[in-house]
């Protein structure tokens, strides 16, 4: 046996994957995927990719083609910005956490003017100051994260659809890991286009991304002074779109997964998801929070879909590293949680509150947390978080 066999072989059936992306994905949409391989320009993918466009615009809130593309999300968000831009062409990236400053660094990769809009991690993205930023220079889009999963913070955007709709500026947003556990309302609201991908709350592996482009955003893409792409050009997908076809060659696997993933939610029911996403996320908050742990930020919308903890201190008034608790939950569960690989880290865990997750799953987190806590030293009430948690369930959070 290889040493990379004898890893594969390691995995145990307690494994729990917690992240904020990849999640754990459902028997049912394993199944799914381990379907026999089809014919990516046969009749039978066709129609699966039909169905996925067909049960995803309720979730993207939009009456658009969907465009599919065999990617990560990073591969979506280059691909939203290398249709738009053109020689010269400056965009306004809000940065709020390290997903923003991805979008600035792929934007600052074409060439296209990039300006940035700091705000302090954690914080709420305003909205009067994106519309006096678009008074002072005309930019092509408008560039933000709608759910930053570094910070947990949602940016508002109604309010911030509202400042574009009637601008000739686009509304470009990223929304990897909110969509199908935080609410998007695409042309209600007003965003010109939406990327995500597959692994996060639409509950499959990671390698399968998609956008939803708006009539306003056509009219730039198919304008003749946009840099362009190849493999990322929205007309040739739209145009085998049209086929319910991919420009190129299709994840048919993963595809398969996504109408089962699409269907579980259907079943739910979408309003039920995203009201289960949101209370057990105040659940874990109000879980965490009882036993020392604060909650990142001041933003006012928070996240469904990861929980942002900053640490508490031990006994002795040491603080502890948010590593260490990442460390320790695997070693001693194989509980897989997030740290920071950016400016906070070892500030913060983040654990993933996506996907097929319930009541049980939020306790569990819980109670390792707990004796996570107490194994590194800090003073916790035992069964405090629990409780809390409990008691935000009963009431609804």
């Amino acid at each position: 046996m290889t040493r990379h066999d004898a890893r594969i072989s390691e995995v145990p059936s307690t494994y729990r994957l917690r992240l904020p992306g990849p999640t754990e994905v459902p028997e049912r949409v394993r199944q799914a995927i381990a379907r026999p391989v089809v014919n990516h320009r046969g009749p039978e993918f066709r129609a699966e990719l039909a169905r996925a466009e067909e049960l995803l615009q309720p979730i993207l809130g939009t009456a658009n083609r969907i465009l599919f593309f065999a990617c990560s999300g990073t591969g979506m968000m280059e691909a939203a910005l290398a249709n738009i831009v053109s020689p010269g062409a400056a965009l306004l990236v809000v940065a709020h956490g390290q997903f923003g400053e991805r979008f600035a660094a792929i934007g600052r990769s074409l060439p296209a003017k990039v300006d940035v809009l700091e705000v302090p991690w954690g914080e709420a993205v305003d909205p009067a100051v994106i519309e006096a930023r678009l008074r002072e220079t005309e930019y092509r889009a408008v560039v933000l994260i709608h759910n930053e999963s570094s910070t947990g913070v949602v940016s508002d955007l109604v309010a911030i659809g509202a400042v574009l709709r009637d601008h000739p500026a686009l509304l470009v947003v990223d929304s990897v890991s909110g969509l199908g556990g935080v609410e998007m309302r695409q042309d209600e609201w007003g965003v010109d286009i939406v990327v995500s991908a597959s692994q996060k709350a639409l509950m499959c592996p990671p390698g399968l991304g998609l956008a939803s482009v708006s009539a306003k955003a056509w009219r730039v893409i198919n304008r003749d002074d946009r840099v362009g792409s190849f493999y990322w050009d929205f007309r040739r997908a739209l145009a085998a779109a049209e086929k319910a076809e991919t420009a190129f060659t299709a994840p048919v696997g993963l595809v398969g997964g996504l109408c089962e993933a699409l269907a579980m939610i259907h079943e739910e029911g979408l309003p039920n998801v995203l009201e289960r996403h949101r209370r057990l996320a105040a659940a874990l908050r109000a879980g965490g929070t009882a036993l020392g742990f604060g909650v990142f930020g001041s933003a006012p919308l928070l996240s469904s879909t990861v929980v942002v903890f900053t640490l508490p201190a031990r006994s002795d008034g040491t603080q502890i590293d948010g590593g260490q608790i990442v460390r320790d939950l695997y070693d001693r569960h194989r509980t897989v949680i997030a740290g920071a690989r950016n400016r906070l880290s070892g500030r913060v865990i983040r654990i993933g509150t996506m996907g097929a997750f319930g009541q049980g799953t939020i306790l569990t987190d819980l109670a390792q947390l707990e004796g996570s806590l107490i194994r590194l030293g800090c003073p916790v009430t035992p069964g405090a978080g629990l409780l809390a948690a409990n008691a935000a369930l009963a009431t609804g959070c």
